[in-house]
C-alpha cells in the first residue's frame, strides 16, 4: 500500500467509525471537502458507493462494510504498532539482552544493571552466560545485543566502549602462609598446584601467554568454570587461585587469602562493552551503554 493509498483508507475508516465526513474531518485535521474528495477517490478506485448519505450524516453501503471489515483490522493494528514503538522509545516497553561472566556480572556490571532497572524497571533483563567466544557469537548470530568481556579482541566486526581495568593476581589460603611475602618466580610456582579458570577465558589466556613469554607451561591441578570456586579452592588450600584483584578484596581484606608476589609483572585488563560495529543499537541498548560514554 502506497502512502497515498494509506491517507485514503484512513479517511475512510474515519469518516465510517464516526459516520460524518465533518467529524473525520475534525479528527485528521482536514478539511471536509478533502474528505469528500478522499473518498470519491476510492469509489472511482473500487467503481462501486461506498456512503450514502443519512439525515445524520453518512452510512456504509453493503460494498463498503466489507472494505470497512478489513481496513478496521488494518488500522488498529498500525495504531497498536504506534503505541509499541512509542513504548519502546520512551522504555516503557522492551528488551536488554547481555552477554558475559558470572564474575563480570557480579562484580562490575551489576551496579549499572541495578540502576539501570530503577529507573526502567518495565524493561526486562536477559543476562546469558558464556566465555569470550561464546559471547562473541552470541553477538553475531544476533541472541545478544551488547557483550561485556575483557579485551583486547581483535575483530573489525565489532566496536568496544572502554571500562575499568582489572589486574589479575595469584592467591593462596592458610596452608601455603609460608609463601606470604616471599617473592617467586613463575618457575618457581609451577611447583605448586595450579587453579586455573576454564581454558576459553580471557584471563586464562592471558597468563598462559605471559607464561610462554617465559617459557614456562602452566599446568592446572585443577580447571574450574566459575570464579567464586576460585577463591573458594583457594580459601580451602587445594592450590593457588589465578583471580582478578578485585573480585577478591573482600578475602584479602580478612586475611582469608593472601596475594602471591611475583618477580615478573601481570598485565592488566580492561573490561569492555561490545556490540556489532555495523548494526544500529536498539533505543533500549543505547540508552544502557550511554552509561558508559
Amino acid at each position: 500500500m502506497s502512502m497515498t493509498n494509506y491517507e485514503l483508507y484512513k479517511v475512510f475508516y474515519w469518516a465510517a467509525k464516526t459516520g460524518s465526513l465533518t467529524k473525520a474531518a475534525k479528527t485528521l485535521y482536514l478539511t471536509q471537502p478533502s474528505v469528500s474528495y478522499a473518498i470519491k477517490q476510492l469509489e472511482d478506485r473500487f467503481q462501486m458507493k461506498l456512503f450514502f448519505r443519512t439525515p445524520k450524516g453518512v452510512a456504509l453501503t453493503e460494498e463498503g462494510h466489507v472494505l470497512f471489515s478489513y481496513i478496521e483490522q488494518s488500522q488498529v493494528l498500525i495504531t497498536i504498532a504506534e503505541e509499541k514503538m512509542a513504548a519502546l522509545k520512551n522504555l516503557t516497553s522492551g528488551e536488554l539482552r547481555i552477554g558475559g561472566s558470572d564474575s563480570l556480572f557480579k562484580h562490575y556490571l551489576l551496579s549499572h544493571l541495578e540502576e539501570f532497572h530503577y529507573d526502567y524497571p518495565a524493561i526486562k533483563l536477559q543476562l546469558i552466560h558464556g566465555t569470550t567466544p561464546e559471547i562473541i557469537n552470541y553477538l553475531k548470530e544476533g541472541k545478544i545485543d551488547l557483550g561485556v568481556v575483557r579485551l583486547p579482541i581483535s575483530d573489525s566486526q565489532l566496536e568496544f566502549r572502554q571500562g575499568i581495568q582489572l589486574q589479575d593476581c595469584f592467591v593462596a589460603g592458610a596452608r601455603y602462609a609460608e609463601l606470604n611475602g616471599v617473592e617467586l618466580s613463575l618457575e618457581q610456582l609451577t611447583e605448586y598446584p595450579i587453579i586455573l579458570f576454564s581454558r576459553n577465558s580471557r584471563a586464562r589466556m592471558a597468563i598462559n601467554e605471559l607464561a610462554h613469554d617465559y617459557n614456562i607451561e602452566l599446568k592446572p591441578a585443577i580447571e574450574v568454570g566459575s570464579v567464586d570456586l576460585l577463591i573458594e579452592l583457594a580459601r580451602r588450600g587445594l592450590g593457588i587461585s589465578y583471580v582478578t584483584r578485585e573480585f577478591v578484596s573482600k578475602e584479602l581484606e580478612s586475611g582469608a587469602l593472601f596475594e602471591i608476589r611475583l618477580n615478573v609483572p601481570l598485565p592488566p585488563s580492561q573490561v569492555g562493552i561490545m556490540n556489532m560495529r555495523n548494526v544500529p543499537l536498539s533505543t533500549v541498548a543505547r540508552k544502557f551503554v550511554e552509561r558508559f560514554d
